[in-house]
């Protein structure tokens, strides 16, 4: 049965403002080749469109720069308000944008511990109406707030955690309170990552993916065939709560202490740090950020130091005579298993014994080390920074000799001894990230798992080479791991997009309609 004309319309209106959206002002005969509408429908469309107030012209274009054919349309910006909120444990961050979805002001605060709820709500509240003030807005149409903790998929409401403050809970319904036009939404802050990293990020070309979040504490984000998917509970993606061996305990329905937190949440991380021996960024108080960063600092600076030895005086990269050991040449690299061996954690260069003139032994290349599972063993003890690979002096992983560009080395010159825990602590955390993702990846098989938030990011691609190169060895299914391209931004990015979304369907649809949930 054919459209009726009344639908046809809204049909063709709602195509030529997601073209201006996506493409920016346009001319009518440039919304003509795009849609495929016939001149007057076009025509039709721009004035029926304008005279809704929806758009408008905001400029010439062509040599003439005169006529109708060189008006250029865009959406009226500021038709609508929105703001986002990226709500953490230990504060709160605003961003107030106008209807395409521009950024006009954005301020954060940080709420400590030993804040009541009822003043930090305050502060919170206060911080939104300072920068919609800023931005200039009248009021807001959609407020997009991303929290950590479980959504109830029912209601929309942010459940009662026991590990998270109160004001959180309270936080969105006073805003519901003090700005009662405003269509006020709530979603899990990972989830909100990762329709960011898919929209504008690092799965912009992916359908099916994985986001693992690595923060404060950690999470996951499943995204499958084009849609995130929540769970019968909204639960999808509590990864912290996946159980892990070599703790001391089970994670319970309330505390995620013994699962897969306890081996990657910030906490965690800046522990691996110290017994791995990376110092914390200088003036600065340790944290899992700082850390990773330094950490990585470090290895590039070392791998920077092998290549122009290379290039500048020939060397082969070889270690001992030009021997390369089996880990470093891909043989049974870090968190191999090899000969038979069940999975264990990365063994070091002391576990050889051997290295002399050259020589490497069986166990620096994959055998027996500390927290190793040798003989047929399953996985053992927590992997920490004494069960990692160490460079022993002189040895140069293959990539770092050129073998494979797209993978980051994993070894250092002898001539970087700084560098050498280092690249110690990323090996140790990479074996913890992949006891995670490798679990995602037997379940779901995404294909793409994205290393998310600001620790994610702070690992770089170092970090990412060595969690893939731990999956590949760990699993049959494909698996590509990715760094974050936005980071911890990624949270307060697709508040708004969402916010921009429920706006402009609102918005943009004639009549009224009910408001949907994200």
């Amino acid at each position: 049965m054919p459209a009726s004309p009344s639908t046809a319309r809204a049909i063709n209106d709602r195509l030529a403002l997601r073209l201006l959206q996506q493409e920016g002002p346009l001319t009518a005969g440039q919304l003509k080749q795009l849609t495929g509408l016939s001149r007057p429908t076009v025509a039709d469309l721009v004035e029926r469109l304008t005279a809704a107030g929806l758009i408008t012209v905001v400029g010439e274009a062509g040599e003439q720069r005169r006529g109708p054919n060189a008006k250029v349309y865009g959406i009226v910006a500021g038709r609508a308000h929105l703001a986002a909120l990226d709500i953490r444990t230990e504060g709160v961050a605003v961003t107030v944008a106008d209807l395409v979805g521009h950024v006009l002001a954005e301020a954060s605060a940080p709420i400590g511990d030993d804040m009541g709820t009822g003043l930090a709500v305050e502060q919170a509240v206060g911080l939104v109406e300072r920068v919609v003030k800023e931005a200039g807005a009248d009021r807001l149409h959609t407020v997009g707030i991303g929290a950590p903790g479980l959504i109830d998929p029912a209601s929309g409401e942010l459940r009662d955690s026991s590990g998270l403050p109160e004001w959180h809970r309270r936080l969105v319904a006073a805003l519901q309170e003090r700005l009662p036009e405003a269509r006020v939404s709530v979603e899990n802050e990972t989830n909100l990552a990762a329709l960011a990293e898919q929209r504008d990020g690092a799965a912009r070309d992916r359908d099916t993916f994985v986001l693992l979040w690595l923060g404060h504490g950690t999470g996951a984000a499943v995204v499958l065939d084009g849609a995130l998917r929540r769970g019968a509970s909204g639960g999808t993606g509590e990864i912290g709560f996946l159980p892990v061996p070599g703790t001391a305990a089970l994670p319970s329905s309330t505390d995620c202490e013994g699962g897969f937190h306890s081996l990657a949440a910030s906490g965690a991380v800046v522990d691996l740090a110290a017994q791995c021996g990376v110092p914390a960024e200088p003036g600065q108080e340790p944290s899992a950020v700082g850390v990773v960063r330094a950490a990585v600092a470090l290895v590039r600076a070392a791998v920077r130091e092998v290549r122009g030895a290379e290039t500048g005086t020939g060397v082969s990269g070889t270690a001992c005579e030009g021997e390369v050991s089996r880990s470093a040449g891909g043989g049974g690299g870090p968190g191999s298993a090899g000969d038979g061996e069940g999975l264990g954690s990365t063994p070091g260069c002391e576990a050889s014994g051997t290295a002399c003139e050259g020589e490497v032994s069986r166990s620096a290349g994959g055998g027996e080390g500390p927290g190793s599972a040798s003989h047929g063993e399953g996985l053992g003890s927590t992997p920490g920074c004494e069960a990692s690979w160490s460079a022993r002096e002189g040895e140069v992983s293959r990539s770092a000799r050129g073998a494979d560009a797209s993978v980051f080395p994993r070894a250092v010159p002898a001539a970087s001894p700084r560098a050498v825990p280092a690249a110690r602590f990323l090996d140790a955390l990479a074996d913890r990230l992949a006891v995670g993702v490798a679990s995602v990846v037997a379940i779901l098989d995404p294909g793409c798992v994205v290393l998310g938030g600001e620790v994610g990011q702070a690992g770089g691609d170092e970090l990412a080479a060595r969690v893939q190169d731990r999956i590949a060895r760990m699993t049959p299914l494909p698996t590509e791991v990715r760094t974050t391209t936005l980071g911890g931004s990624a949270v307060l990015r697709g508040a708004l997009l969402t916010a921009r979304d429920r706006a402009q369907e609102e918005l943009f649809t004639p009549g009224e309609r009910p408001v949907q949930r994200w």
